[in-house]
């Protein structure tokens, strides 16, 4: 697939390093929503999208009922000037301000001290993303509400209920469980393992999670996806309608309930020959035992059960995730 003018370097390339930042806020008061694109820089869709609103707002089309909205179309200028996933580290990890005192360790970092304020004065985030496989657009959700010292967590149905209305056809679970898990998996293996590693596995949403809020994460499809931009665009204008800070659409059909899959495993890429023995997408159906790839010794990696590939990376790196795999939930979101 040829790129789309949204993912020319060109359009990109005198990206200034300052994050640019809008804000609506309505004389009643209401909910507080804050909206992410482009915390990857090859995920353009996002930035597209909050472009496109923040447009309507300042020609008067769009008018917030109450609340307050805030827009961050690229949340990483440096990953953006280049097109690649990161700028010197992965901004969606370990997303937390710098220690007080301690001048932050790389770009990212310094983005992130940026980042963490304006997400403390809101209570609902919106983080639009694009993935790097072929799939439809899924939204990705966090626990159930527990007590937990892993990710404790008290408004699920909130969180399920604006997946829900974001009307994708699936609805993903279990990321930070299923992270935690990956640790353990690499310590076992003999893989050194940070003390701190699980905080890498913390991003946007993670970071809201503590702050009280909750937050959703829209995969809008492929990043080259000509459609994606309209995907995250329409989603923007759903969590608005939902929290009662745009006025509903008159004859609009409640959203059907998606398919809701959890996170089961995570299986790492352990040497640059290990192969897919197909060009999976994501939320390809497999059965227990099928083949899905094969190691540089030449043993095969199968299917743990009936389920779901997620994130099929063929571009992994030795040592880090090359495919997620996903059972349906029984859960509902709402």
């Amino acid at each position: 697939m040829s790129s789309p003018a949204h993912n020319d370097p060109s359009r990109w390339a005198h990206l200034p390093d300052m994050l640019r930042v809008h804000g609506f806020a309505a004389l009643q008061p209401g909910p507080r929503l804050m909206v992410l694109g482009g915390v990857h820089g090859n995920e353009t869709c996002g930035s597209l999208a909050i472009e496109r609103v923040v447009a309507q707002f300042d020609a008067g089309e769009l008018a917030l009922l109450r609340g307050q909205l805030t827009l961050v179309p690229v949340a990483n200028p440096l990953a953006r000037r280049q097109l690649t996933r990161e700028g010197e580290r992965n901004l969606n990890r370990n997303f937390r301000p710098s220690a007080k005192g301690q001048a932050p360790a790389d770009y990212e970092a310094r983005i992130t001290d940026l980042l963490c304020p304006l997400l403390d004065r809101h209570e609902v985030l919106l983080d639009l993303h694009s993935f790097q496989s072929a799939g439809e657009a899924f939204a990705m959700i966090g626990p159930r509400d527990n007590t937990g010292t892993l990710e404790p967590f008290a408004r699920a149905a909130e969180e399920g209920l604006l997946a829900l209305h974001l009307r994708t056809p699936r609805v993903v679970e279990g990321w930070l469980d299923i992270y935690a898990a990956g640790l353990a998996q690499r310590a076992r293996a003999g893989i050194a393992v940070e003390e701190d590693a699980i905080d890498f596995g913390r991003g946007t949403n993670e970071y809201m999670r503590t702050r009280g809020g909750y937050g959703v994460t829209l995969e809008c499809g492929q990043h080259d996806d000509p459609t994606a931009p309209e995907v995250a665009y329409q989603a923007i204008l759903a969590a608005l309608r939902l929290l009662q800070m745009l006025p509903p659409v008159a004859g609009e059909t409640p959203p059907a309930h998606p398919q809701l899959l959890r996170l089961a495993s995570v299986t790492d890429r352990l040497h640059a020959d290990d192969q897919f023995v197909r060009d999976w997408a994501t939320f390809d159906a497999v059965a227990r035992g099928e083949p899905i790839g094969q190691r540089a010794d030449g043993r095969v990696v199968q299917a743990p059960d009936d389920g779901y590939i997620v994130f099929p990376n063929d571009e992994a790196l030795p040592g880090t995730e090359w495919f997620y795999f996903a059972r349906e939930s029984e859960r509902r979101l709402a």
